[in-house]
């Protein structure tokens, strides 16, 4: 069987998707989670499970049903992304918990264990996201310290010396703001019997290793900053000095103008 999660939006407006649902059927909200089990054309209940992240993840569904979710879910979405990032796996069902392949084994039949799985899954995918941001952004400034290198300055004016600080600034702090999401949910104070589930699945999928790395790039992104920052700062300082150079010469030429016109 499929299993399948999406990381379509900066954020869902969780409240209001939770009512929505809730009047469409029954659903059920763990803090930052909305569950709901819609039932196939033979009556057989399947699980959705929405966070309020910007992630979903599906259990049981044919893709063209997976897309036609994430339609209804656009109205909700809160900044959608402009590329849609995608985990798929397979599940069945065993006697403990093992992922291997891309294959999920659960233990139990429970929707509390697919659950603890998809904050894993959901949180992986939105790592993507992150990751795929600052690997364009790094990808985009790399030529700042080759050309540092090369010509000992960056051959940008100070309009575009600006914007790309703030573009740096920008996506450092986004992502800065949301990394909170990639910590062990609160979910599991309450449900700690579900814990080792999720931590099974996170190391499967290599969260914690590429949460530092993911560090690390923002700490690259952080020295490119201030890169631009000293770069800017020179600019200004070197148009300062041209600046107090033109009004010497100025004042120069004015006093041997006056000179000169005294004399004849």
């Amino acid at each position: 069987m499929r299993c399948t999660g999406y990381s379509t939006a900066v954020s869902y407006d969780i409240h209001r998707l939770y009512q929505f649902l809730h009047s469409g059927g029954a659903s059920q909200m763990y803090r930052d989670a909305i569950h709901t089990q819609p039932k196939d054309e033979k009556g057989k209940r399947r699980d959705i499970f929405y966070f309020a992240y910007g992630a979903v993840v599906f259990w049981g569904f044919q893709e063209e049903e997976e897309r036609a979710y994430l339609s209804l879910l656009k109205r909700f979405e809160q900044e959608s992304l402009s590329k849609i990032e995608t985990d798929e796996f397979t599940f069945r069902y065993s006697d403990k918990i093992k992922i291997e392949d891309d294959e999920i084994s659960l233990p139990d039949r429970d929707f509390m264990s697919k659950l603890a799985v998809s904050y894993a899954i959901g949180q992986s995918v939105k790592l993507t996201v992150f990751e795929e941001m600052i690997s364009s952004t790094i990808d985009h400034s790399k030529r700042i310290p080759k050309d540092l290198a090369r010509w000992g300055k960056i051959p940008l004016s100070r309009k575009q010396t600006s914007q790309m600080m703030g573009e740096l600034f920008l996506e450092r702090n986004y992502i800065n703001l949301h990394t909170e999401i990639l910590d062990t949910p609160e979910f599991f104070w309450e449900h700690s019997d579900q814990e080792p589930i999720y931590r099974r699945v996170i190391h499967y999928l290599d969260v914690n290793k590429r949460v530092d790395l993911l560090n690390r790039r923002l700490t690259l992104l952080h020295e490119l900053f201030e890169i631009l920052g000293n770069e800017l700062n020179h600019q200004q300082s070197s148009r300062l000095e041209m600046t107090i150079i033109i009004l010497i010469v100025i004042e120069i030429v004015l006093a041997v103008m006056k000179d000169l016109f005294h004399w004849i």
